[in-house]
């Protein structure tokens, strides 16, 4: 399928629609049966057709004999159907969010192992986006990819108070990567510490998740298809681990003005 009417078809148009709109944006103002013509729609379709793509406001009639139908810019109507979209999948977010957060209170044992990088560095992201107030790391080692995900994630919520202790480097792909300096020239707040091979993101104090992983013989790579993630939203146990992560955060940041 055209990507053009793809497009407009993922933001409500029939695929009659969608190819009349396509043709008039070539021939601007046409009539009906030019229309048909140059979009491939059957004349007995391409009243309504038209007639429909004048109610949702992509095109404008001219009284005439014929009719004359006359396209409205791509830039005005595309636009405008992005903001609508937008809102709607705003109001949406926010709806189910909601529904989500309060079923998962539910839940008798809010614990889940989420196998795969993919889907444990998705849930990382997840729990970035779902935070109020402030998140917490502490970081071992990263998957390739993840480091910038996670920079990516955390410069859109400028709003929230950001505590990363991590690990200087750690090896991807055999090659050594700098995790402090990733986010530190991100201006995400980062401080060095001896963090084990393992992976801590808190939220709130209400939620956390440890990420596992093996490793090569030489203690370098991480083998992917050994990582599992353990999402955690007992309140208890998320707090527990916080208040130990701002104890030893506190730690070395005496001894940092000590020296």
């Amino acid at each position: 399928m055209d990507e053009n009417l793809s497009v407009l078809k993922g933001i409500g148009l029939t695929m009659y629609e969608a190819q009349a709109y396509v043709a008039l944006t070539s021939l601007i103002s046409a009539t009906a049966v030019e229309v048909s013509e140059s979009a491939n729609i059957p004349r007995s379709k391409i009243y309504d057709v038209l007639k429909k793509l004048n109610e949702k406001n992509f095109i404008d009639i001219e009284d005439g004999r014929p009719l004359t139908y006359n396209v409205k810019s791509p830039v005005e109507v595309l636009s405008r159907e992005k903001e609508r979209l937008d809102s709607e999948i705003d109001d949406t977010i926010t709806r189910l969010t909601y529904v989500y957060e309060n079923g998962m209170s539910q839940v008798q044992a809010p614990i889940w192992r989420i196998y795969g990088v993919d889907k444990i560095i998705s849930q990382e992201l997840e729990i970035i986006k779902r935070a109020k107030k402030s998140i917490n790391m502490r970081i071992g080692f990263l998957f390739e990819g993840e480091g910038d995900e996670l920079v990516k994630a955390l410069k859109n919520r400028s709003d929230l108070r950001v505590n990363i202790l991590a690990s200087p480097t750690c090896y991807i792909n055999d090659e050594e990567f700098n995790i402090i300096q990733l986010f530190k020239e991100n201006d995400i707040n980062i401080q060095k510490a001896d963090i084990p091979f393992v992976k801590l993101i808190i939220s709130d104090s209400k939620e956390m998740m440890h990420t596992y992983t093996k490793f090569t013989e030489d203690k370098r790579n991480v083998i992917p298809q050994t990582a599992i993630g353990i999402w955690n939203k007992y309140e208890d146990i998320a707090r527990n681990y916080d208040d130990r992560f701002m104890n030893q955060l506190k730690k070395l940041k005496k001894k940092s003005k000590q020296s």
